[in-house]
């Protein structure tokens, strides 16, 4: 049986609106496990931290995936957290516990406290989440496909799944093997030119931008490339020197569906094969999917929404 898929954008432990999201897509709970009779989900990552029904949200998602009703993709908060949870050979961790990251993981630690091994019961299971996906009709990741970083985690992740091993690795700055998993689960990003900065939606200072991977970046400026819009961005042309490489999705490529760049408003298509469904559901927005049934081209119609 051919089955067609849902995808569903960041969830960030808001378990009411996952069920909710479910229900609406046609999908009832059999044997305590949430399943369709003729489509899969296809969560794109972010399932921890920030919403108040975290562990049911894992406890969702896991269900589905192990049953085979759904498939998983590893996010960056997922990896952060292991990261966080792993013992640095020279000490400490390999994600700082610094205030930042503390306040980033707090909702999720607190929601576990007291129960340690069954939180690490669900690090265990973030490992054997793909962090990129693709078929012969679509590709699926957390936050940026990027064609070069996606053949040097060919070689390298097994079955596009990190270990130990490989979580050791990925967190040396400098090597190709970092800038490959933070640009696939965080996204690519750009100094901005002038000493601009601005305040993201944590209300942490930042001097850099997230870029839309899918622009020609030789034919871009700083306002049409970010992913948010700003008023203080500069329409000048970007400088070059400052990427690690050109590359962008073009409009000839297969459909890509991911999550993690906290749009707003209503729910639209990138273009006709790129879509986001990260619709900030943790800050008051909506949990978004796409309707996907083979299509080449997408469409606007195929959202749906809670």
């Amino acid at each position: 049986m051919v089955y067609m898929y849902d995808f569903i954008g960041d969830i960030h432990g808001f378990a009411g609106k996952l069920k909710e999201l479910l229900h609406r897509l046609g999908y009832s709970v059999k044997g305590g496990v949430f399943s369709h009779p003729e489509r899969k989900a296809f969560f794109l990552g972010d399932y921890i931290d920030r919403g108040p029904q975290i562990e049911e949200t894992l406890q969702i998602v896991r269900t589905m995936t192990e049953s085979g009703n759904a498939i998983a993709l590893m996010g960056n908060h997922e990896y952060n957290a292991l990261c966080f949870h792993y013992e640095h050979k020279e000490g400490g961790h390999l994600r700082p516990h610094n205030i930042k990251n503390i306040l980033q993981h707090c909702d999720t630690l607190a929601q576990f406290k007291g129960r340690d091994e069954e939180y690490k019961e669900y690090l265990k299971w973030f490992k054997t989440l793909p962090v990129y996906y693709e078929n012969e009709n679509f590709r699926a990741v957390h936050a940026c496909w990027d064609d070069e970083n996606i053949r040097f985690l060919d070689k390298v992740l097994i079955d596009n799944r990190l270990n130990d091993d490989l979580i050791y690795r990925s967190v040396e700055k400098g090597t190709t093997f970092h800038r490959a998993i933070d640009q696939t689960l965080k996204g690519k990003e750009m100094p901005l030119p002038d000493n601009i900065t601005f305040e993201d939606k944590d209300g942490i200072k930042r001097t850099k931008i997230r870029m839309k991977f899918w622009i020609d970046p030789r034919h871009a400026t700083y306002k049409s490339i970010s992913i948010h819009p700003m008023e203080n961005l500069p329409g000048k042309p970007l400088d070059l020197s400052q990427l690690s490489t050109v590359n962008y999705y073009g409009e000839d490529r297969k459909p890509v569906f991911f999550g993690h760049y906290w749009f707003n408003g209503m729910p639209a298509l990138q273009r006709h094969n790129v879509c986001c469904l990260d619709y900030s559901v943790a800050k008051g927005g909506k949990l978004v999917a796409y309707r996907y049934n083979g299509e080449a081209k997408l469409s606007d119609s195929n959202f749906v929404w809670v």
